[in-house]
């Protein structure tokens, strides 16, 4: 099993900048990616960045250039810099693990609670 708390968000004016957080706990061998997702109000959750096994990343049309996920394995902990944020950035962002077995290697999706991001113009 794996927890996922997510922290960091708030609001934040336009052009402005937000780091958020997401602590894991458990047991996270199985684990192979690690991705953020966001879901703004009347819209899909959709993915926004994602950490593939090697530590290599990709990211959605809207955050690539402005936002970064990165990891530290130290602290347990995985980020996401946004830098330049709109309000076309608002939304609930959330925290994600998936894992498994070289057959079924995303088998396990685990997420955490989410963390709002108000950005206003």
């Amino acid at each position: 099993q794996v927890q996922l708390v997510e922290s960091g968000g708030g609001s934040v004016q336009a052009g402005g900048s937000l780091r958020l957080s997401c602590v894991a706990s458990g047991s996270m061998s199985t684990i192979n990616v690690w991705a953020w997702y966001r879901q703004a109000p009347g819209k899909q959750r959709e993915l926004v960045a994602k950490m593939r096994p090697g530590g290599s990343a990709n990211y959605s049309d809207a955050a690539k250039g402005r936002f970064t996920i990165s990891r530290d394995y130290a602290k347990s902990t995985l980020y996401l810099q946004m830098n330049s944020l709109n309000p076309e950035d608002t939304a609930v962002y959330y925290c994600n693990a998936k894992g498994g077995d070289f057959v079924a290697p995303e088998l396990d999706d685990y997420w955490g609670q989410g963390t709002q991001v108000t950005v206003s113009s």
